[in-house]
């Protein structure tokens, strides 16, 4: 019995992508070269992009079967204040209408902060004004998926509690799932066990349905941490992540989607994540 089908990349243009022809186009020929077919495209300071170029990524993904998804600008912030929630609003958008032109089915997002409030509080505004996005981007006949991450620091929008939410409110929204950030938010080692990560996948089936995690996509990499929670992204073999337990818990739940590595070492450790996954089928 073969495992269910996980597509392995990286986030952001791995290290080793020439520099002809350089740029988005470069990284899906070397993630094609190098046997992976996921590109996560790191638009993570700006989206400054052409619809020329939108155009080359999307011809080239598809002539190399290359999944495309768009990590949106960091500066965004569902809890903003009315002043700033414009900016980010835009920021959002943007990633979303010129991802669609790349190719990109999926627009990842960091939700933002609470800023000190509890999350009951923080939710409701943050899922109608999400809600208005996706209605928006539906009006244009935009198809993509807006993902809100879950995030690595306890301070931060975006638990697996949140996430869910927001993706059980709106069609159109389903989570981000980093399981390093999973694992060093709490602050404390925990979120690191075959049980754990279990829970994690039950929750999340019985939140969204068994059909989601046909689709999942999943940032994954080493991480360090402290009691607030990440620090830092780590090589995979660096960190006490306990990859074998997560994988059989993936296995398990008969899981499928993307794997998108954001370690240091970026394609050499997607390429040790694929192994591995391929290794459960022995």
């Amino acid at each position: 019995m073969s495992l269910p089908d996980f597509r392995f990349g990286t986030v952001g243009s791995p290290i080793s992508t020439p520099k002809k022809p350089g740029g988005s186009v470069g990284a899906v020929q070397r993630l094609a070269e190098l046997d992976l077919s996921a590109l996560e495209l790191g638009w993570v300071q700006s989206v400054r992009v052409s619809e020329e170029t939108c155009a080359n990524i999307r011809l080239a993904a598809q002539e190399r079967d290359v999944l495309i998804s768009v990590h949106a600008p960091y500066f965004i912030n569902l809890n903003a204040d009315d002043e700033e929630w414009p900016k980010s609003r835009k920021r959002l958008m943007d990633a979303a209408h010129y991802g669609n032109l790349a190719g990109a089915t999926d627009i990842i997002f960091h939700p933002g902060s609470y800023f000190g409030l509890p999350p009951e509080q923080v939710l409701p505004k943050s899922i109608e004004r999400l809600q208005e996005c996706v209605t928006e981007l539906r009006q244009a006949t935009n198809p993509v998926i807006l993902r809100p991450e879950t995030m690595g620091k306890s301070a931060m929008l975006g638990s697996l509690a949140d996430t869910l939410a927001m993706s059980q409110a709106i069609p159109g929204v389903l989570p981000c799932l980093d399981f390093a950030h999973l694992h060093a938010r709490p602050g404390d080692g925990s979120m690191n066990t075959y049980d754990e990560w279990h829970r994690v996948l039950e929750t999340y089936a019985n939140t969204l349905g068994n059909s989601a995690l046909h689709n999942l996509h999943v940032h994954l990499s080493g991480i360090e941490y402290g009691p607030k929670g990440e620090k830092e992204h780590l090589p995979v073999e660096e960190s006490d992540l306990k990859l074998t337990a997560l994988f059989q818990a993936l296995r398990d739940f008969s899981c499928q989607g993307r794997i998108l590595c954001e370690s240091p070492a970026m394609e050499d450790d997607a390429l040790i994540l694929k192994e591995k996954w391929e290794s459960l089928r022995y």
